[in-house]
């Protein structure tokens, strides 16, 4: 069990990180919107003046051709990318030192992600690092570069991540299989496109996924002690039009009200957890994906409803709340019941699409690592409403064991 002091000494590292954060300087991208904004994003990189950005993205999105009308508009305009197409998921810092040789190069003058959140946070760092004199590597950490970023725009192809509203990037460590933290308003994009029409063959598992993890970003904010009546709006917002879109976009991809507002609720959470932050889904997830590869969004939607289940009655009117945002019950039910319809919910959500209940490749022996390694994350991290001790979260994980 944690003891009083342990509580109120990560309680007073989260008051420090709250101070700090109200006086980092926030950043917005300008954001196209709906059907064809994508290809208009070229215009604003026009607008900016730029002559040769580096496309970020991975090798199956060049092999579909998702990105050719990007390319064929900038060239259009004068513009000559240069493509690095070598992002995979969970980027390495080795993908991104191999980015950031192409970006020198190429002698590139601004970068464009044109993918899901892992072509995003890669870019995020390779444009950091392009204007400063530190590596990948000695930009992890919180506020550490000097220097602006070199412009950045993001095209997502996912509704998930919130990458292209955040101030952070994930990046992962392979000599110790951790997951590193980019901390630093300089890397939010200066503009993003929200374009369904790019999401429209996104296949139905990478749906499933990906939109879980957009509403574990809106759950764990509004659920967060940093948790403001600004954030609260972007939170609600994006449960809501994740919670009543979601299905449909896996059930029929070619849905556009549903893409956009799958694009529009994953923005929305992203700009909730930039100052809210995120909680134990996420310090789990991050675990899983640097161990064992697991997808990030995959992760989180295994995680969440067992989070929620755990905090719930520390959290029980939050959770009623976003209950009756998503039309659940009613606030007559009182909070205890409309909270577990919320939870239920979630479950029901992740069986429809089928999402397992359990992760393959977790191992026995694995969880005191996993467990240690989560708490310490989040304890130093995340504004939790609920302290989880070494007992607890081993707990947790053990119900993830496959059977």
């Amino acid at each position: 069990m944690l003891f009083p002091l342990q509580t109120l000494f990560y309680k007073f590292v989260m008051l420090i990180t709250k101070i700090i954060m109200f006086f980092v300087p926030e950043s917005k991208p300008t954001v196209l919107s709906g059907e064809g904004s994508s290809v208009r994003l070229t215009e604003t990189i026009s607008h900016f003046g730029l002559k040769k950005p580096l496309i970020v993205t991975d090798a199956m999105l060049v092999k579909l051709g998702v990105i050719d009308p990007i390319v064929d508009s900038l060239k259009e305009k004068g513009i000559e990318p240069v493509i690095f197409d070598g992002v995979e998921p969970d980027p390495s810092f080795d993908v991104v030192d191999a980015g950031l040789a192409a970006l020198k190069q190429g002698a590139c003058d601004s970068v464009l992600a044109i993918g899901g959140g892992s072509s995003i946070d890669a870019a995020k760092v390779m444009a950091l690092a392009g204007s400063n004199d530190k590596s990948p590597r000695e930009l992890e950490g919180k506020f550490v570069a000097k220097n602006p970023a070199l412009p950045l725009f993001a095209i997502p192809t996912t509704a998930g991540t919130g990458s292209e509203v955040t101030v952070a990037a994930v990046i992962t460590d392979k000599t110790d299989s951790s997951k590193k933290l980019v901390l630093d308003p300089k890397i939010v994009p200066l503009a993003a496109a929200l374009d369904p029409r790019i999401m429209e063959g996104l296949p139905p598992h990478i749906t499933a996924a990906t939109g879980m993890d957009a509403l574990t970003h809106a759950v764990e904010a509004y659920i967060a002690t940093f948790a403001t009546k600004e954030t609260d709006a972007y939170a609600v917002a994006a449960t809501r039009m994740i919670v009543s879109n979601l299905e449909t976009a896996y059930e029929d991809g070619s849905n556009m009200p549903a893409r956009e507002a799958m694009a529009l609720g994953s923005f929305y959470a992203g700009m909730a957890f930039t100052k809210a932050f995120v909680g134990y889904v996420h310090a789990i997830a991050h675990q899983f994906g640097g161990k064992y590869h697991t997808p990030h969004g995959l992760a989180n939607s295994l995680v969440l409803p067992h989070i929620l289940e755990f905090s719930k009655d520390k959290i029980n009117d939050r959770l009623a709340n976003l209950a009756v945002e998503c039309e659940l019950g009613q606030r007559h039910e009182g909070d205890s019941v409309l909270a577990q319809k919320f939870i239920d919910r979630i479950w029901a959500m992740n069986e429809a699409m089928g999402i397992p209940k359990t992760l393959d490749a977790l191992q026995a022996h694995d969880i005191p690592e996993i467990a240690k390694a989560a708490l310490h994350e989040a304890h130093y991290t995340y504004p939790v409403p609920k302290y989880m001790d070494m007992n607890q979260c081993q707990a947790l994980l053990r119900k993830l064991l496959p059977s």
